[in-house]
């Protein structure tokens, strides 16, 4: 299948007119045709893309495998937000190199592996931005390298509890609940 819509109409962006430029994100104005032949303006924000990283402490094959997450203050949310490690992509930098400097930055830890789970959108009615989400394992210990204005604590637990967290909306960032549940569903075993 081409990927066009059955009834043969074009689709996609036929201008783009850039009305912010920031240091994490951009604000364009596209003027697109419909799947319907229609054409209108969206407003898209721009992002260059971000990766995040399930770290895992000890054997993933377990029956109750330890997970790192952060404790960290985010101020669009009014408070504190348990997550996964995670960050936007750097310019050149590939989303597993990404990856693995957002685990060691935020956490202190270095995964000896570091393998690609999936990729998603985050909210695709406004953004471009996607998440390349990994799982890290045999893990070691060191310093972290956390930016001014990121505030966070380590909070190693078990799985079971990160998904109790999820459960009671004590784990309510998006990424984070979407990657621990595809962790325990598909990517904690060895493959």
């Amino acid at each position: 299948m081409s990927g066009r819509p059955a009834t043969g109409a074009q689709t996609g962006k036929a201008e783009s007119r850039r009305v912010y430029t920031g240091r994490v994100i951009n604000l364009d104005v596209d003027t697109v045709r419909f799947p319907d032949g229609s054409v209108g303006e969206l407003e898209m924000i721009r992002h260059p893309g971000a990766s995040a990283i399930v770290p895992i402490l000890g054997d993933p094959t377990s029956a109750n495998p330890r997970l790192v997450l952060i404790r960290q203050y985010r101020y669009a949310a009014g408070g504190y937000l348990y997550e996964i490690p995670a960050g936007r992509l750097d310019a050149g930098e590939t989303p597993s190199q990404c990856a693995a400097r957002e685990l060691e930055e935020e956490t202190g830890f270095r995964a000896a592996h570091v393998e690609h789970l999936y990729t998603m959108f985050t909210t695709p009615g406004f953004t471009d931005e996607c998440i390349h989400v990994f799982r890290a394992t045999e893990l070691r210990e060191g310093p972290s390298a956390r930016e001014p204005d990121e505030f966070m604590s380590v909070e190693p637990m078990p799985l079971s509890r990160a998904m109790e967290l999820i459960r009671t909306g004590e784990i309510s960032d998006a990424k984070t609940a979407l990657a621990i549940l595809y962790a325990a569903q598909f990517g904690l075993s060895s493959r």
